[in-house]
C-alpha cells in the first residue's frame, strides 16, 4: 500500500509536465483511499520539478533492487 512519503515511480511519461517513464517521485498526499496521489518530482538538487495529481494505476512503488539514474531536463 503506497502511502504518504513513500517513493514511487512513474510508469509511462507525462510529457507536458516534463517527467518520464522511470522518474521518481515522493508521495505528499493520498486522495480516495489509494485510488489517486499528489505527488512531488525533484531534481537531485531539491527543486521542485513537477507536482503532479496522478492515478494509481499511474505509478508504482519503488523496489528493494532498484537504483535510480540521472538524466538532464529540458530548461
Amino acid at each position: 500500500m503506497i502511502k504518504e512519503h513513500h517513493r514511487v515511480v512513474l510508469k509511462k511519461g507525462i510529457r507536458e509536465r516534463g517527467l518520464k517513464t522511470g522518474d521518481v517521485g515522493t508521495v505528499v498526499h493520498v486522495y480516495k483511499n489509494g485510488g489517486a496521489f499528489e505527488v512531488e518530482f525533484v531534481s537531485l538538487y531539491g527543486e521542485t520539478v513537477a507536482i503532479a495529481t496522478l492515478d494509481a494505476s499511474q505509478i508504482r512503488p519503488v523496489q528493494k533492487r532498484e537504483i535510480t539514474h540521472a538524466r538532464l531536463l529540458r530548461a
